[in-house]
């Protein structure tokens, strides 16, 4: 749930609050690099354990990125937690205080935002953060974002629902749009993808998942369909677990993902439908342990802005 802004907020956060969501950067690596201690974040998680898990843990593929898609990860993620209520003003030289990162930092990192419909910059009204009806929540940040905060269960819903919308369709079209060259890789992905559930490669499978149905979103022929294979990833991205999207039992998905490659090679749009929808009813009764049950995740890596 949002939080409001307090009465007479005229900065990012009270004291103490900004301190518990630190990067996770390391200070060692910054100088190495040569960067200005303006540049640098804190090397430390100052906060307790519950802290951590309410913005969630971060991974270390994380370190090592830009201080710019740090940063946008971190506000991020607090806005769409609800620990930086609507209409919360964020001043810059504050952020920059606060994490230790340079004015340019800061700057490009609020823009990021503002492009995704997270804040808003208005002369002699400052940044504050959007109410969610004016998030972009198709962006794939945002998405993740939201499968990682106290907003999971109604995004794992609404990314289940929007899968059962839009891909079902695109494999109907797949089949009447059938490539030569994109079919056999569709086939790859899915000799991938057994080979990595038999070995217990969940990274190897996941990624071959994923191109499985980007590429299949850019065979049903819909430019329109296409564009929302990021959603489709970011919905692969972070399932697994309560948290995420639909979850998907290994090797029983082979099967499945199988049949959708037979049917869209043979023609068969009713075939490739069906056979879509048998893997997202699947997908959907492996995760009966329930909304909200507790699952260690971590935060996906921020992306490169």
């Amino acid at each position: 749930m949002m939080t409001a802004a307090r009465p007479g907020d005229t900065g990012l956060a009270g004291p103490g609050e900004l301190d518990r969501y630190p990067y996770a950067n390391s200070a060692n690596a910054a100088n190495a690099a040569g960067v200005d201690r303006a540049e640098r974040v804190s090397p430390v998680w100052d906060g307790s354990e519950a802290d951590m898990g309410r913005v969630g843990r971060r991974n270390a593929g994380s370190r090592g990125r830009g201080l710019h898609g740090q940063l946008v990860q971190q506000l991020g993620q607090m806005i769409v937690s609800g620990d930086l209520g609507a209409d919360r003003p964020l001043v810059p030289e504050e952020i920059g205080q606060r994490f230790e990162v340079s004015r340019t930092v800061v700057r490009e990192s609020l823009r990021v935002l503002e492009a995704k419909g997270l804040v808003s910059a208005r002369p002699n009204v400052g940044t504050r953060v959007r109410p969610v009806s004016d998030w972009n929540l198709l962006d794939p940040d945002i998405i993740e974002w939201r499968a990682y905060g106290p907003q999971r269960d109604d995004q794992r819903r609404e990314l289940c629902e929007l899968r059962w919308t839009i891909e079902p369709l695109a494999a109907r079209l797949a089949a009447g749009h059938a490539r030569e060259d994109i079919h056999q890789r569709l086939a790859d992905m899915v000799e991938i993808m057994s080979h990595s559930a038999a070995q217990g490669d969940t990274v190897t499978f996941g990624r071959a998942d994923a191109e499985f149905h980007t590429l299949l979103l850019s065979l049903a022929g819909n430019r329109m369909l296409e564009h929302l294979s990021g959603i489709v990833t970011s919905a692969l991205h972070v399932s697994g677990g309560p948290s995420g999207g639909c979850e998907r039992p290994i090797e029983a998905s082979v099967g499945q993902h199988l049949r959708i490659v037979d049917a869209i090679g043979s023609g068969d749009a009713a075939a490739a439908e069906s056979a879509m929808r048998q893997l997202l009813a699947a997908h959907g009764e492996a995760g009966g342990q329930g909304p909200g049950t507790p699952v260690d995740h971590v935060v996906p890596a921020p992306r490169e802005h």
